[in-house]
């Protein structure tokens, strides 16, 4: 088992940096050939990144157009965000390599469930609000099944059927430092660890890629200056104008 969850973790682990660096280095090579920014939008550049970050922190614009939405959704992406920094612990030799991760120990028994509850909440959406209905398919309720199996794997094995973490830890880093150790197999880690796995695989292919591509979104990024500053697309701005004079054709009667 050692060796095939190894083979798999940098099997995975390589699917998931080539396929989010393909894809950023997609989205940041595409012309934007309109101004097309979403209004109300800022008027200078300097407004820009204060806009950009109010969407990432606060999804400023779902809040507007969909509150019982934005609470679902922020919800999971806080505890995500939590999950996310206390398995930093696995990587490192102690927390103290990380300046700041020890705050954030303190709440991170609430990250599952928090975790678990906004996926909830936006699973349930997609049945009983008509809207949501219509526009979802099979890759949606995948996609958000996978995240509530990994979130409801996490809690059980914090609280409830409890793995030997300094057992992980060592196998983590020995993957980390390309010196695989033992696999704790213990039957809820194989299927936490596996379905993280799936999710590394799935990632570049999915919706969730609109957290590296909201920010090479046009209607987010651009200035709302089209009076003031003429757009150029790139292949206007390297192909010299062509003017055609043609005559103009005698009257007849």
């Amino acid at each position: 088992m050692t060796v095939l969850f190894v083979i798999l973790a940098y099997l995975a682990a390589t699917v998931f940096i080539v396929g989010l660096v393909a894809k950023v280095w997609k989205y940041a090579t595409t012309p934007a050939p309109l101004k097309i920014p979403q209004t109300p939008a800022p008027v200078t550049e300097t407004g820009v990144p204060g806009r950009m970050l109010s969407e990432v922190a606060v999804f400023k614009s779902l809040f507007k157009s969909n509150r019982v939405l934005w609470l679902a959704a922020y919800l999971f992406h806080i505890g995500l965000l939590l999950a996310v920094i206390k398995h930093f612990r696995f990587f490192f030799a102690g927390i103290a390599a990380v300046p700041g991760l020890s705050v954030f120990t303190t709440y991170e028994m609430y990250a599952g469930p928090i975790m678990a509850i906004g996926l909830l909440f936006l699973l349930m959406l997609r049945f009983v609000v008509d809207r949501h209905a219509y526009i979802s398919v099979m890759s949606d309720y995948f996609l958000l099944l996978l995240l509530v199996g990994i979130a409801v794997t996490g809690v059980i094995a914090k609280h409830f059927l409890r793995v030997d973490l300094v057992q992980v830890k060592t196998f983590v880093m020995g993957i980390v430092s390309f010196s695989p150790q033992a696999f704790p197999a213990e039957p809820i880690f194989i299927i936490h660890f596996s379905l993280v796995l799936l999710l590394l695989v799935y990632f570049p292919f999915s919706k969730l890629m609109h957290a590296a591509g909201l920010f090479f979104s046009p209607t987010r990024n651009q200035v709302d200056n089209p009076r003031e500053k003429r757009l150029v697309t790139p292949w206007a701005a390297e192909t010299p104008a062509q003017v055609e004079v043609v005559e103009e054709a005698p009257e007849t009667i």
